[in-house]
C-alpha cells in the first residue's frame, strides 16, 4: 500500500497578491490608523459634541451669543405663572420653598448668589434658559427666557417695568454689583492655579 501524499495548493488569491499590493495595503491601513487617531481626543479621553450639543452653546458675559427675540417684564409675569416657576419660588420670586429670586444676601454656606449679585445679566438669562424649570429644564422659548429675566431684573429694581430685553439691550443692563467683580486675566499656559496641589502622602 503506497503513502499518501499532501499536495499544498497556493490559494487562489496569493498569485496576485505581489509584494507591491501587500505595501499598498499597509498604506492605507497605516492612513486609516492615522485618521483613527485624528479623530479621537486627546489621552482618550471625551468625545466630539454632537450637533444637539453644538446648539446648545453658552450665552458668555458679554452677551454677544444671544438669540434674537425679545420680551418685558408684564409677559414674564405671566411665563412665570404658566410654566411652574411659581411653584418653586412663589407667585412674586420671593415665597418659595425654593431661594428667593427676589432681593436676598450671598451665603457662602449655601453657595447662594442672588441674583442681583450676579455681575453681568446675559449669563442670568443663560442660567435661565439651559437650567430653568428645575423639572423641565429648557423648555422655555428664547422670548420666554427673555421674559423671565426681565420679570427678574424689573423685581429687583435693576430695571423698568416697561424696558425690552433683547439681544442689544440686556448686555447693556448695569448690575448692582458689577464692580465688585473683576475679570481674570486670559489663561496662558503659565498662568499660575487658583489653588495649590498637595502630594498625597
Amino acid at each position: 500500500m503506497g503513502r499518501s501524499r499532501m499536495v499544498l495548493r497556493r490559494p487562489p488569491w496569493s498569485s496576485t497578491f505581489t509584494g507591491r499590493t501587500f505595501a499598498f495595503a499597509a498604506v492605507m491601513l497605516a492612513g486609516a490608523s492615522v485618521l483613527a487617531q485624528e479623530s479621537q481626543p486627546p489621552f482618550g479621553l471625551g468625545r466630539p459634541p454632537t450637533a444637539a450639543e453644538l446648539r446648545d452653546s453658552l450665552v458668555g458675559p458679554d452677551g454677544e451669543d444671544l438669540p434674537d427675540g425679545s420680551g418685558t417684564a408684564a409677559d414674564g409675569k405671566e411665563v412665570f405663572a404658566a410654566r411652574g416657576c411659581r411653584t418653586c419660588h412663589g407667585s412674586t420670586g420671593i415665597e418659595g420653598p425654593s431661594v428667593a429670586l427676589v432681593g436676598g444676601q450671598v451665603s457662602t454656606f449655601s453657595n447662594y448668589w442672588p441674583i442681583s449679585h450676579w455681575p453681568f445679566a446675559p449669563s442670568i438669562w443663560d442660567y435661565i434658559h439651559r437650567v430653568m424649570p428645575y423639572d423641565r429644564p429648557g423648555i422655555l422659548t428664547v422670548d420666554e427666557t427673555y421674559a423671565v429675566t426681565a420679570f427678574l431684573l424689573y423685581r429687583n429694581g435693576i430695571i423698568g417695568e416697561d424696558d425690552v430685553i433683547d439681544a442689544g439691550t440686556l448686555p447693556k443692563v448695569q448690575m448692582p454689583h458689577r464692580d465688585d467683580y473683576k475679570m481674570p486675566a486670559p489663561w496662558t499656559p503659565d498662568t499660575r492655579r487658583g489653588f495649590e496641589i498637595v502630594p498625597a502622602r
